[in-house]
């Protein structure tokens, strides 16, 4: 086990990183949030809703607003992807700036139980806008690049997801076998593992958890990537176990849930995002078969969308 975790991974980009841009900050707010202590998510919470109040302030002074220590504003900080409080208080100047051209979106509430319909329209829309916005602003172009050069080079991608995840899965197997490439989704547990088992160094297993805590995802991942294969993960916790198994993680962000609008809707419209990243760079990097292929797969369907 200690020649398996000794194995180079790629990892997602934390504060030893480049800083996240200003518009990346209140993406990785409501991604990282959650695992938050309550104390962090008060200083997360305030610099994310009043970014340039909080610009204006030292460290103490954000820690006495927030009703925290200097230590736990410094720690938050460095969670969100940043050195230290200075340069977070240099990424919310930036975001204050945006926010006062007129770039900031207003915030929309819940869906509520007697909303007209034209209202969930605009919810709805206003929430999937936010959740890709957030997924390209925290998206690691350097663990997509690298997760893209694998699927490229692949003799074989196994791709494992449950639920809505598993959909997703399905969607960019579907994907990349238009282009040619072999690819599996599984979405069986059992049948994860016994399919895990046959890969190899060459080979790429991608896991697909928006909790990144999956146990029937998680599994054949280890599997995987103790067998050898380059492994990714696609979620929205970039601290989650699953990650302990990927060389290269790819985080996506999520709207807000409610009672009316499951996690399960919102997570698959930034794996969505990430899937559709994935496949069109594939694509790009072996453009000379993957042209063809696409080609011959319309044409051979064809007849069956005409009257």
């Amino acid at each position: 086990m200690k020649e398996i975790f000794a194995r180079e991974r790629g990892g997602s980009s934390g504060a030893g990183g480049a800083p996240p841009a200003p518009a990346a900050l209140a993406a990785k707010v409501r991604t990282l949030g959650p695992s938050m202590t309550r104390s962090m998510q008060r200083v997360a919470e305030a610099v994310a809703g009043d970014p340039a109040g909080c610009a204006a302030l030292t460290v103490t002074g954000l820690a006495e607003l927030t009703g925290t220590s200097e230590a736990t504003v410094v720690r938050t900080a460095r969670l969100l992807g940043y050195p230290g409080y200075r340069d977070l208080r240099l990424a919310l100047a930036g975001l204050a700036a945006q926010q006062q051209s007129g770039r900031a979106p207003a915030i929309t509430t819940d869906i509520a139980v007697d909303d007209p319909i034209a209202d969930v329209v605009a919810k709805l829309a206003y929430d999937e806008q936010q959740t890709l916005a957030d997924t390209a602003a925290g998206l690691d172009t350097v663990q997509l690049g690298a997760a893209v050069t694998a699927l490229s080079t692949a003799r074989r991608t196994d791709v494992y997801g449950v639920g809505a995840s598993g959909l997703v899965a399905q969607d960019l197997t579907q994907k990349l076998l238009r282009i040619g490439m072999l690819a599996h989704a599984h979405s069986d547990p059992h049948l994860a593992v016994t399919n895990a088992v046959q890969l190899r160094a060459g080979d790429v297993a991608i896991a697909i958890t928006h909790s990144g805590s999956t146990g029937d995802v998680i599994e054949p991942l280890r599997v995987a990537f103790e067998r050898g294969a380059t492994t990714v993960a696609i979620t929205g916790r970039p601290d989650g176990p699953v990650t302990q198994y990927a060389d290269h993680v790819l985080t996506t962000s999520t709207a807000r849930e409610s009672e009316l609008r499951p996690a399960a809707m919102s997570s698959r419209t930034g794996q969505l995002l990430v899937v559709d990243c994935l496949f069109v760079g594939v694509a790009q990097r072996t453009y000379e078969k993957a042209a063809p292929a696409l080609s011959a797969s319309y044409e051979a369907l064809a007849h069956r969308h005409r009257s």
